[in-house]
């Protein structure tokens, strides 16, 4: 009897947990509704088939109780009820299968006037291709990436020059348009997925995938991997932008293509030393960096990081968090670079400058720093000597006690907490593997160890 009990609350307690609980779909944003519908056609099927099946299990329970003054009847086949389970449980499977295979009759069947856009996933970052003029992308291969072609295009192919190039992890598309999304792996399995649009799909290295979908309704939307694609998979984020058609057109204007970003010169030496007297009173001559005014030493800095830093503090992606008074002071002193040109200068020189070994006064476990230092390799390299394909900046070299605030800001979210900085919310996220400061003390040491004999 308790038992039957026990079965029958079982089920009361499932279906009101189910009407009362706080996760839903998140709101639909696109024009599959219909996988909205199948998924709620399953849940249907299935929650009547468990309701049923543990009601009469528990009737059954209270039903046939031991009773020592009565014998089981035992009934090998019945063929009437045999026929009856089967024809229902037929119907129940056809009931859940059959609306999917229409909806995937549709899903892969691409509306002609589709616009094409190309996903780039790698650890752990996303990137994006638009066919330019043409309306054709131009063809790739991984042998050709390079930090000059980071999306591998063909420089022979005609087609590829216009092609329209978006290294940031967001993207914008326009409202009320389908849209053909091919996806494309550098490296390993990856899931490309935005939940209000009811879409993922895997990006397999060595073929292009896709899918596509028809936004709705404009605002940002989170692109997930929802693939286990490594140490760092639950930071591999970015942003879909659903623009109206007049605010994506000002933003495609603003888009480099692959051509022009080929012919980009890689920086005026002497502008950029020019340029970089109004950064020499805090970062020093040398670009040594200075504890007293904390300034990190900037000193043979990537130069496509110095770039993306500065564009950063420029916009008010950094450098705006009240408790932060040295990225307010950089954002302020960024403005004295006028436009991109500027930037890309002194962000050359940076680069020329000739780091010296940098003084290191961390007394951490170097063991245990190197143990927690394996999370920072994936992205940084084994050296710490920075990876321009993983956006991840060199660390070796760096002053020990600026590496120790920055990971300090990124756990408080004073660094990293702007919707725009993608990268940073990554850190924040990895910063928080570092339990403590002994931590962060251990993890600093071991990466001062690294700086010595390593190049720009």
């Amino acid at each position: 009897m308790a038992i039957a009990i026990v079965i029958v609350l079982l089920v009361i307690g499932s279906l009101i947990f189910h009407y009362v609980s706080p996760w839903w779909f998140t709101p639909l944003a696109s024009n599959w509704g219909a996988i909205d519908d199948t998924i709620n056609i399953t849940l249907w099927v299935t929650g009547i088939v468990f309701v049923l099946v543990n009601l009469f299990l528990a009737y059954v329970v209270f039903r046939f109780q031991y009773n020592k003054n009565r014998r089981a009847h035992y009934e090998p086949e019945n063929t009437k009820l045999e026929g009856w389970l089967t024809a229902i449980t037929a119907i129940g499977v056809a009931g859940m299968l059959a609306p999917g295979l229409f909806v995937w009759a549709s899903f892969i069947n691409v509306p002609q006037e589709s616009d094409v856009i190309e996903v780039v996933g790698q650890q752990w970052h996303w990137s994006f291709r638009l066919p330019g003029n043409d309306g054709e992308l131009g063809r790739t291969a991984i042998a050709l990436i390079s930090e000059k072609n980071p999306f591998g295009l063909d420089t022979k192919d005609s087609s590829g020059q216009d092609d329209i190039l978006i290294l940031s992890n967001e993207m914008h598309i326009p409202i009320d348009r389908p849209v053909k999304v091919l996806l494309r792996s550098k490296d390993v399995l990856h899931n490309f997925a935005v939940p209000q649009f009811r879409v993922k799909m895997d990006l397999v290295p060595g073929t292009v995938t896709y899918l596509w979908f028809k936004p709705t309704k404009i605002g940002r939307f989170e692109i997930l991997c929802e693939e286990l694609c490594g140490v760092a998979h639950y930071t591999m984020r970015g942003s879909v932008v659903v623009d109206s058609a007049e605010d994506y057109q000002t933003w495609l204007s603003e888009q480099q293509t692959f051509a022009q970003s080929m012919a980009v010169p890689l920086g005026d030496m002497e502008k950029g030393w020019e340029l970089y007297a109004g950064c020499a009173g805090c970062h020093g001559a040398q670009g040594e960096g200075i504890k007293s005014l904390n300034a990190p030493r900037l000193a043979g800095m990537s130069s496509w990081y110095t770039k993306r830093q500065l564009a950063y503090f420029q916009k008010k992606i950094r450098g705006t968090d009240a408790n932060d008074t040295s990225g307010q002071l950089m954002s302020q002193m960024s403005q004295l670079l006028a436009d991109k040109a500027a930037i890309n200068d002194v962000a050359f020189y940076i680069n020329s400058l000739k780091p010296d070994e940098a003084a290191h006064s961390s007394t951490g476990d170097l063991s245990k720093g190197k143990q927690l230092f394996r999370s920072c390799s994936y992205c940084h390299g084994e050296k710490a000597e920075g990876n321009f394909f993983m956006n991840a900046p060199k660390l070796s070299g760096q002053h020990d006690w600026y590496l120790s605030q920055q990971l300090n800001n990124y756990k408080k979210g004073i660094r990293g907490n702007h919707p725009f900085d993608l990268y940073g919310s990554q850190m924040m996220l990895m910063s928080r593997l570092l339990h403590d400061e002994k931590a962060i003390l251990d993890v600093v040491s071991y990466i001062g160890t690294l700086d010595k004999g390593l190049s720009k």
